[in-house]
């Protein structure tokens, strides 16, 4: 007989031993494991994307550390019932545990009524945001908090999920349950676990809507995406689409097609999103998909984030409009990441190279005697405010991590370069 109860609330772990996920932070020896494990549980925020245990982790902390627990959301809730726990809290022997879900939507004056109440231990908060907390979590709070991020379940983390789902299924339907070919699960969870199990469960559901008699129902590929796509209000129950709209949103500027990204804009509207959360994300790929190939598309998308934070609704939908044509329609470039990218793995690879001593400071006459700042050369006292020199450490001369790439924005700043450096770095 089929639960009412959601497989993802049934599989909930109580324990961190069940927990599956999040080793970097709650593994043997880990940071947070310790923490927990002494009892000395400071407040602290959990980062990460959907479906990936925050809430889950909250509660087996409170369960470890034997404090009353008190759970609250920030669509929901307010500075009144804020107020209220922090009321209950004074009557409490040790300081229960306050989980805020989705901290990032409490406003200014809501975050306001809890610092005074972390700051004298009266509870020990846990704030839940697949947000970054540097922008939406006021600086005083955040400075209470010790911040972790959580990342997206790993394959082999997924698939122990599965077989813990499969087994309480089949226990449901009193059949076998053969998962012949996972990778659809898979994909469509997207390393959410709560993604997963929801699926799951409408596609066991759906096979065995289709012939009862059976004894044995078969996952396969084909059946998966024909079922999810066919129910995708009902697999959304939870609100999971919210992250596939923005991915699509996202891909859809990335891939120069204003009438799509209008299109999930338009969805995002309707659905209530938070316009400083679609301005945000259309800043970062002003960078990452645009950059140099027309550097006004960041000064734009930057306009649009303030303009937004000062007019709100329904206004703002217009200017929001504007950004997005504008974006999609941009040449794409994403030089700028690639080269980051290849910079950070490079100063992995090779550790805290010294710094050339013509490059130094020297404010000490003992600097200048060790030769610091000995020999470099003011660009600005050249021609055309350029003079060759070498400026990056000795063991990595020559190194090439920005290729500029083929837009005319990005042409001509490859051409200025060759001309400056010559065949140096092989622009």
């Amino acid at each position: 007989m089929q639960s009412t109860i959601p497989l993802a609330e049934r599989l909930r772990p109580t324990s961190l031993d069940d927990y599956i996920g999040q080793k970097h932070i709650i593994g043997e020896h880990a940071v947070l494991r310790r923490a927990i494990e002494t009892g000395r549980v400071p407040s602290m925020i959990f980062w990460g994307p959907p479906g990936v245990g925050k809430t889950t982790l909250a509660f087996i902390i409170s369960k470890q550390v034997k404090r009353q627990f008190f759970q609250l959301s920030a669509v929901s809730s307010g500075v009144k019932e804020v107020r209220e726990v922090i009321d209950r809290a004074r009557m409490a022997p040790e300081a229960p545990i306050l989980f805020i879900d989705e901290i990032h939507r409490f406003s200014k004056s809501q975050q306001d009524s809890l610092l005074g109440a972390v700051e004298r231990g009266l509870v020990t908060l846990i704030g839940a945001t697949t947000e970054n907390p540097s922008f939406e979590v006021i600086s005083p709070l955040l400075s209470r908090c010790q911040v972790y991020v959580l990342k997206s379940l790993e394959k082999e983390d997924l698939e122990i999920l599965l077989a813990k789902a499969v087994k309480v299924l089949e226990y449901d339907f009193g059949k076998k349950i053969t998962v012949k070919e996972p990778e659809a699960l898979m994909q469509i969870s997207g390393g959410d676990g709560r993604k997963l199990l929801n699926a799951i469960e409408l596609v066991v559901t759906s096979l065995n809507d289709l012939d009862e008699t059976a004894e044995e129902l078969v996952i396969t590929n084909d059946f998966t995406t024909q079922c999810i796509q066919s129910n995708l209000v009902k697999y959304d129950k939870q609100g999971e689409m919210h992250y596939d709209i923005i991915s699509a949103f996202i891909k859809s500027m990335r891939g120069s097609d204003p009438n799509a990204a209008l299109y999930y804009l338009a969805r995002m509207i309707e659905a209530g999103e938070d316009p400083l959360f679609i301005a945000r994300r259309m800043l970062i790929l002003s960078s990452e998909d645009i950059g140099n190939a027309n550097p006004n598309a960041l000064l734009l998308a930057n306009a649009c984030f303030d303009a937004v934070n000062k007019i709100g609704w329904p206004e703002s939908r217009i200017i929001l409009a504007q950004t997005v044509t504008y974006l999609a329609s941009s040449p794409k470039s994403n030089a700028a990441v690639a080269a980051i990218d290849k910079a950070q793995a490079l100063v992995r690879e090779t550790g805290d190279l010294s710094v050339p001593l013509h490059l130094r400071n020297a404010p000490t006459k003992l600097m200048k005697d060790l030769g610091y700042a000995d020999g470099y050369k003011y660009a600005h006292a050249y021609s055309g405010n350029f003079v060759e020199q070498e400026f990056l450490p000795v063991e990595i001369s020559g190194t090439v991590l920005y290729e500029p790439q083929d837009n005319p924005r990005e042409r001509e700043l490859r051409k200025s370069l060759r001309e400056k450096w010559k065949e140096k770095y092989g622009y």
